[in-house]
């Protein structure tokens, strides 16, 4: 963090300079050098953002009370996901509409985070909601509920969508 705002310092000591002098005095040289160090502070300023992130995540959600849920769709499926609805204990926790790209990717296996927070240890009911088309054109509406034990650590759960039924593995 030092090095970033004496780099600041000295960049912003650099600019004064540089735009009182005339074009010719200013050489290639001092150009170059000012742009490897703002380069050098952008790559400084990446990391220290991904940084805070990290930070701001286990501050938010510490480990003991975690949970995580996400969303996949079972093997084989080809029906349309149009929006997952998700309620936690009767409040609504998270709502998702798809994107053609999301659908391809949860059809080739990928996995969605949908919803990260904090649970007590204990039961909790858990109800999901999809939208979406069958195969043949018709509407698609599925719901499900499940009682999720939250233990003493963080929880993953996964909820597996299909046409036919919403299983939750936990």
């Amino acid at each position: 963090m030092k090095q970033l705002i004496s780099a600041l310092l000295l960049l912003m000591s650099m600019l004064p300079a540089a735009s009182g002098a005339q074009a010719g005095d200013v050489t290639r040289e001092q150009l170059k050098g000012l742009d490897e160090q703002v380069q050098e502070i952008k790559t400084d300023v990446l990391a220290i953002a991904a940084e805070l992130s990290r930070l701001e995540e286990r501050l938010l959600f510490p480990s003991t009370t975690q949970a995580a849920l996400f969303i996949s769709l079972a093997e084989g499926e080809t029906f349309r996901l149009d929006a997952v609805e998700i309620q936690l204990d009767g409040q609504p926790a998270a709502h998702h509409i798809y994107t053609f790209k999301e659908l391809e990717a949860l059809r080739k296996g990928g996995v969605q985070r949908i919803y990260t927070g904090n649970l007590r240890t204990g039961n909790h009911d858990l109800q999901i909601s999809m939208i979406g088309q069958s195969d043949g054109g018709g509407e698609l509406r599925k719901t499900g509920q499940f009682t999720v034990n939250k233990g003493v650590g963080p929880k993953i759960v996964e909820i597996r969508l299909a046409a036919q039924e919403i299983t939750v593995k936990d």
